[in-house]
């Protein structure tokens, strides 16, 4: 049976049409994500979602970005997801459009964040009846969301929806921040009745869960500090902190506070400050032996150097993992870490890594400033050859200020090798949960749009972004460029390293084999995969200015230009040179000592 909720504003004078259990219940919904404080969503056109379309459009407090492609739509959410850290809802239809949000999904799942999904669906009635567009959505994601419901059609959706928020924010006991599923099955009539006008809705409580929730993140650090400035007589030891994805600043504070090295990925947070040592993946093969402990902030995801000292250190009980959180980027057992859960294990943390040793971080200090100059001198080699992968990873580190979002395979990898910590650095996203490539476009434009502070109830236009891709990356969602005229543009320069094909294969075992004869074709077909797209023309197919850069100094002056709208740098670099590019670097860089 129906459950009576609250609809739009006071009635005229004469009786409108009646309201359609569907429009009741899309419209309870909006309310709902109204007082939640939810200000931006995502949404693809649709029959079955039409009850929730019509309802967000009376909404004028809730920015609504169209999208048409689901699989763009979900990791543009995501984007905004990451940048805002607020549930953001994305909303779609029934059948495939359904099934297409899985992979930001799977992604919003293993980094934790709060992507709330909303399905709509056919009436009991028409299922399992071979009706239009109807499949199994019920438990469509499975074990990636913290929270599934399936609320019928003429149910009152609130309770399952206000749950499913609590999930999303992290707020449910032992359950971790993350995505959550919501769907809602609407009948027909799917939209409002002739003669009814859209009406605005009345006057509902804007929560300021938005403004506190940021405060709250902002201040976290501050609250830890008072743990470590408590704590004076510490054992002296040679440990390292290893600053993984999502790690946060509270791993820099941590490493300086007790005189350690800092290994920060650059999508960790932390990769800033004096502590910070840059190509620090090069000195792990003659450094472990000479390392006491490691203490594990984040989730550390790319490269076999790091993953290597965590499993030998694991093994000897002498590695450790902070989790003031839950997280559900593993299960319990599984990793060889000792674990310390929530900032009340802070202190024996500290216990357990201990003051640095006399000489210690300016030991790995020296070394880095050593390994830096050699790996900018085996770069000098390949002048001829044009522009590099790690010239540009270089150059887009230096110059980004504001946001950066790094595709997956090389180019955060590139980052990692030749980005030296800065006093400050660029607030950095990157999709490692599953370090897929897809959806990068779009979770790159979710971040610009989804990055701005709320202001009288509203979200401001967002920061200046910039993407550093591969071109397999840019090419696998340059569909995420396709914007509904009339939506709002982010501020966003993706710069596309294209070097015709996966260059990351080349770098691994995969290279090696390419080398030779009898494998060299299939090397390159099965993993090169090489391509001829004309990026030009694909930006310029939806509207987006395509400049393209072979020399230094052309690369530095585009990338200290304003960043207005949506630009593509296109620069092209030979997958042929990596090998031996790489290989000079690894001879050139001295060992730990």
């Amino acid at each position: 049976m129906s459950v009576p909720v609250p609809g739009p504003g006071s009635e005229s004078a004469s009786q409108p049409p009646a309201e359609s259990e569907s429009q009741t219940a899309a419209r309870a919904v909006v309310v709902l994500l109204l007082e939640a404080g939810i200000r931006q969503m995502v949404v693809c056109p649709g029959s079955r979602n039409a009850p929730l379309l019509y309802a967000l459009a009376e909404a004028p407090a809730l920015e609504t970005l169209v999208r048409i492609d689901e699989r763009s739509a979900a990791f543009t959410a995501l984007g905004l997801a990451l940048a805002s850290g607020l549930p953001t809802p994305v909303i779609t239809t029934s059948g495939t459009a359904a099934g297409n949000l899985l992979p930001a999904v799977m992604e919003a799942h293993h980094v934790g964040a709060p992507l709330v999904v909303i399905t709509a669906d056919r009436p009991e009635e028409l299922r399992g009846t071979g009706a239009n567009q109807t499949t199994d959505q019920v438990d469509l994601f499975g074990s990636h969301v913290r929270f599934a419901a399936d609320c019928a059609a003429g149910e009152d959706p609130r309770p399952a929806l206000q749950t499913a928020l609590d999930a999303a924010r992290g707020l449910l006991r032992g359950v971790p921040a993350g995505p959550v599923h919501l769907n809602l099955a609407f009948r027909d009539p799917l939209v409002p009745a002739v003669g009814e006008p859209p009406t605005p809705y009345a006057e509902v409580h804007l929560s300021n869960q938005l403004s506190s929730e940021q405060v709250s993140r902002a201040s976290a650090p501050a609250a830890d500090r008072e743990v470590l400035d408590s704590l004076e007589v510490l054992p002296l030891r040679r440990s390292v902190v290893i600053a993984g994805h999502d790690a946060g600043p509270l791993a820099e504070q941590f490493a300086r506070d007790l005189g350690l090295p800092l290994l920060a990925e650059p999508s960790s947070g932390a990769r800033f400050g004096p502590n910070a040592i840059g190509p620090y993946r090069m000195a792990l093969a003659s450094a472990s032996g000479l390392i006491d402990r490691v203490i594990v902030f984040g989730r550390p995801t790319l490269s076999r150097p790091v993953a290597g000292l965590l499993a030998a250190t694991g093994l000897r009980g002498a590695s450790a993992l902070y989790l003031p959180t839950p997280v559900a980027w593993f299960e319990p057992g599984k990793r060889r870490e000792q674990i310390f859960t929530g900032p009340e294990s802070l202190r024996s943390l500290v216990e357990f890594a201990g003051r640095g040793e006399a000489g210690w971080l300016e030991q790995w200090q020296i070394w880095a400033l050593a390994a830096e100059s050699a790996i900018e001198s085996a770069q000098e080699g390949f002048a001829d050859s044009g522009l590099t992968g790690l010239d540009v990873a270089r150059a887009v580190w230096k110059h980004t200020d504001g946001q950066l979002f790094l595709g997956s395979s090389n180019p955060i990898r590139d980052v990692d090798l030749v980005g030296r910590p800065r006093t400050e650095s660029p607030r950095v996203f990157a999709n490692r949960g599953l370090a897929g490539i897809d959806g990068s476009v779009s979770t790159a434009e979710g971040v610009a749009l989804g990055s701005g502070a709320l202001a009288e109830g509203h979200m401001s236009a967002g920061q200046v972004t910039r993407a550093l891709l591969g071109d397999l990356t840019f090419l696998h969602e340059s569909g995420g460029l396709l914007l509904p005229r009339g939506e709002r543009v982010p501020d966003l320069q993706l710069v596309v390293l294209n070097d015709a094909g996966g260059g990351i294969f080349s770098l691994l075992e995969h290279g090696a084999l390419g080398e030779q004869d009898a494998y060299r074709q299939t090397v390159e077909r099965f993993f090169g995969t090489a391509q001829d797209a004309d990026l030009a023309a694909i930006a310029a197919g939806y509207g987006v200015r395509h400049l393209l850069v072979t020399t230094q100094a052309e690369l530095d002056e585009a990338l200290t230009a304003p960043i207005q709208g949506r630009s593509l740098l296109e620069v092209r670099t030979e997958r042929s040179a990596l090998r031996p590019l790489h290989a000079r670097i690894s001879e050139a860089v001295p060992a730990f000592s």
